[in-house]
């Protein structure tokens, strides 16, 4: 069956609302063996598509088809709710149909192809969101399927963890679709893009590597804007002629309809140029007034080290405008101390009275799945008015049929931007941030970055990113591992 097409969407439309489709008669088709990456704007129907083919969404038009017998695995973005709870055993066992007695090794076996050592009697959720990201990872393995899904594989994970996530794609003779906007994680790997214009709804297929798609999207883009130009030229002037002729009577009418109808024709063939996707607009996080003197100050804390807890001493002291780097591998304890702190439980930590926390945490776990997007904005400020509200969310691209959804049905990546939103609504005195790239198009990174370099309160951060890292002020690095 090499190199025999495995996967393909035939006129496939799909949407929650028939008026506003996510996909609009999308084409495209995979090759056994291929390496292919899945791009497109936050909340244009990425995630979706894998639904679609592993058939947990039915197409309203169209066919989607794959190779009789093909198996799949699939990774997904997020830990469920109800996987967090279980322990590593009951994790996986829940991929066999019939009880396994040699689930102990078949784990172990898996676990060392992710790089992960991890008891099996030790719940989900208490791993970290690297680790986490791992085991869903060994999910998707463990029953050796033909094609791999990977939606957003890299979000949590260490530069280790990253570097020997590529390593297997390389080796791996599987057919594997990735959803990532790392763009070098993409690059080492990538044979093609399957591109969602959230614009069109249909998918563009190209071939190369990421960079190499990158430049044939800007060369078709020159191509099609030089096009519609000579277009718009002969149009103005046809229609500047026929405006002339019009006024003339007789014969020279004719001659004024023609031209009118070849402008017309002109019109028709000036070609939709694709669009690139939108990045949110320049905002600032407004940082609570009136603050004076320490705002944190952190003189103890746990690591992790084995899965065993490692108390250390520390000396640190945040004042309005400083800002802290807490770095360290997968595991040893990042999330935990942020969680801590935004709680105000962490042991060895104490915040300034009145001072207001804003914490973006990496599962979005701290917003209601189950209230709306206004509703959510709306509840981090009583000075703004609802149109405000709104002003704002849009700088984000949350618009108006967005809004008023649940913020359980949105995209991960539009989650991110609510929260954002929300930032900067609520004008917090200590920012805490964990991991605040994951799922977020890259083409919002350098905004964001930008707005937290600015922030004057005091800000406590967690990236794994580091180019995202370099462009913000930086005041003291704790560094975990040391």
């Amino acid at each position: 069956m090499a190199n025999n097409t495995i996967i393909s969407f035939d006129e496939v439309t799909f949407g929650f609302d028939e008026k506003k489709p996510l996909l609009d008669g999308v084409n495209f088709n995979v090759r056994e063996g291929a390496k292919i990456t899945l791009m497109g704007q936050n909340g244009a129907g990425k995630s979706t598509i894998l639904k679609l083919i592993t058939g947990g969404y039915e197409p309203k038009y169209g066919q989607v088809n794959v190779f009789p017998g093909y198996t799949i695995g699939t990774a997904h973005q997020t830990m469920r709710a109800e996987d967090r709870e279980k322990t590593v055993e009951e994790f996986f066992a829940q991929c066999f149909k019939e009880k396994k007695y040699d689930i102990g090794r078949r784990i172990d076996e898996i676990l060392e192809v992710v790089n992960l050592v991890a008891p099996h009697d030790r719940k989900i959720k208490s791993f970290s969101g690297g680790q986490q990201a791992r085991l869903l990872l060994a999910l998707a393995l463990i029953e050796d399927p033909d094609l791999l899904l990977l939606d957003e594989p890299t979000n949590n994970l260490d530069p280790e963890g990253i570097a020997h996530l590529t390593y297997f794609l390389q080796c791996s003779p599987k057919t594997c679709i990735v959803i990532s906007h790392d763009a070098d994680f993409l690059n080492a790997f990538t044979e093609g893009v399957l591109y969602l214009d959230v614009h069109t709804r249909k998918v563009e297929q190209y071939v190369g590597d990421y960079y190499d798609v990158v430049e044939q999207i800007k060369a078709r883009i020159e191509k099609e804007n030089m096009k519609n130009a000579q277009l718009e030229k002969e149009i103005i002037q046809n229609k500047e002629q026929s405006n002339v002729f019009s006024h003339k009577g007789g014969k020279l009418r004719l001659v004024a309809k023609k031209m009118r109808d070849r402008a017309e024709e002109l019109e028709e063939a000036m070609v939709d140029v694709r669009r690139e996707d939108k990045a949110i607009r320049s905002f600032i996080i407004p940082a609570q007034e009136d603050m004076i003197g320490e705002i944190l100050q952190i003189t103890s804390l746990t690591t992790y080290q084995n899965h065993k807890e490692v108390p250390k001493k520390v000396n640190i002291s945040l004042k309005k405008t400083q800002h802290l780097l807490i770095s360290g591998p997968n595991g040893i304890g990042k999330s935990t101390l942020l969680e801590g702190l935004a709680e105000g439980t962490a042991p060895g930590a104490k915040i300034q009275p009145g001072i207001k926390v804003g914490y973006y945490r990496q599962d979005f776990s701290n917003l209601d799945f189950e209230d709306t997007v206004l509703n959510t904005l709306n509840s981090a400020t009583n000075k703004k008015t609802e149109q405000e509200i709104r002003s704002i969310a849009a700088s984000f691209l949350i618009t108006g049929d967005v809004i008023h959804r649940k913020i359980g049905s949105l995209s991960e990546g539009q989650k991110g931007l609510v929260a954002f939103a929300r930032l900067v609504l609520e004008e917090p005195g200590l920012l805490i941030l964990d991991e605040p790239t994951n799922h977020i198009n890259f083409r919002h990174i350098p905004v964001i970055a930008e707005a937290l370099d600015k922030y004057e309160g005091a800000m406590v951060l967690v990236s794994h990113v580091w180019d995202f890292v370099s462009q913000i002020r930086i005041d003291y690095t704790l560094d975990l591992e040391k």
